[in-house]
């Protein structure tokens, strides 16, 4: 395979194309991956194709869903109102949401539901991807549950519940939805194409989601273990498979925690506000002291989920010195504010990792940051 890989890369950074240009012939479909340090753009590549005969060409301002990864956005949305003020990250849900108190749930806390602690990971009710596209159900059916465990005391990934829930303190607390939030204080002083809630007029720009070899696009997101062991489709909540994702119903719908269309270079730029003291290209979005919570502990141990040890901050998983999230199918984002070094990757090829390591996004990072030293 030709290299094809376009656009531009600092000299310092050149490890980061060639892995990026390594991970294209062998395992993406079409990719961009992008790093800025000290806010400003060091490497914004992209290449390979957006269907999987490989026909048409990733172009740079071409977009795809990146899942999981638009939680990073959706937490940014609360640290931006807390930042003005407007949200307490340590006061009651239902002192927004007064509706939430129910069923035992008036202790829990914005900071609990940002660090995935609020005990609240599943959805019963809920059986497939169209049960997300009504709102007002699913938050209605989230105020009425009751908690799997104590706020606080443990953490259980929120696959899809984060977002409807710090969705809809945004909502009460500003009028708007997150996607609107989003697009009107956040993408928009930014100049980032990103899109939680896809407007018609970029759904040329999509690169479908490809399904990893030997699989179709019935191929479905696993479902991590709920609180008691139990596959959370078991527990209650949807599957969501890939053509669900391609669908133009997902693209419309509001789903904060995972239904973000972006590119490497808008993903970057979003995350790199938090790590350049609440600027990036020259524009603030953020106080310096309004970012912190990005990268300060506030639960660690086993996830009851993921089955794994984690650390949550207010949003995001913390890797070290570093904090972000990926998406299914091997998006990510990821930054460190000690170098105010971030780094994304975005892709529409997707590997199966019950059946594969993929290692695509963490070759990228390392690279990138071994080019500080």
């Amino acid at each position: 395979m030709t290299d094809d890989v376009r656009g531009l890369c600092a000299p310092r950074f050149a490890a980061v194309r060639a892995a990026f240009a390594a991970s294209l012939a062998r395992h993406d479909v079409g990719a961009s991956v992008a790093v800025r340090l000290d806010g400003e753009p060091v490497v914004d590549l992209w290449g390979g194709h957006t269907d999987p005969e490989r026909s048409v060409h990733w172009e740079r301002d071409t977009l795809t869903a990146v899942n999981s990864t638009t939680k990073n956005m959706t937490a940014l949305c609360a640290l931006v109102l807390a930042d003005r003020g407007l949200l307490d990250l340590a006061a009651p849900v239902a002192a927004y949401w007064p509706e939430f108190a129910a069923a035992g749930k008036e202790g829990v806390l914005v900071r609990h539901v940002l660090s995935h602690s609020a005990g609240l990971p599943s959805l019963p009710g809920t059986v497939s991807a169209e049960d997300l596209y009504d709102w007002d159900r699913v938050t209605a059916l989230l105020a009425a549950l009751a908690p799997a465990w104590e706020p606080g005391t443990a953490a259980g990934y929120h696959a899809l519940t984060f977002g409807f829930l710090i969705g809809e303190v945004v909502r009460r607390v500003t009028g708007r939805t997150l996607g609107a939030f989003f697009a009107e204080e956040v993408a928009g002083p930014l100049g980032a194409d990103f899109h939680i809630g896809l407007p018609a007029r970029h759904d040329h720009r999509v690169a479908p989601l490809v399904p990893p070899p030997a699989r179709t696009d019935e191929y479905a997101a696993t479902a991590p273990q709920g609180p008691d062991g139990v596959p959370r489709a078991e527990a209650g909540g949807p599957v969501v498979r890939v053509r669900d994702v391609n669908s133009v119903p997902w693209r419309r719908a509001q789903i904060p925690a995972v239904n973000g269309f972006g590119n490497a270079r808008s993903a970057a730029l979003l995350h790199s506000v938090l790590a350049n003291g609440g600027t990036a290209g020259g524009v603030r979005l953020l106080s310096a002291r309004g970012c912190e919570p990005a990268w300060r502990e506030l639960v660690r141990g086993q996830d009851r989920v993921l089955g794994t040890p984690m650390c949550w901050t207010a949003g995001f998983g913390k890797f070290g010195d570093t904090f972000g999230w990926g998406g299914w199918g091997g998006s990510l984002v990821v930054s460190d504010p000690g170098s105010r070094l971030t780094v994304a990757y975005v892709m529409n090829g997707m590997i199966d990792r019950d059946r594969q390591e993929d290692d695509r996004g963490t070759d990228l990072v390392t690279a990138a940051f071994g080019a500080l030293y």
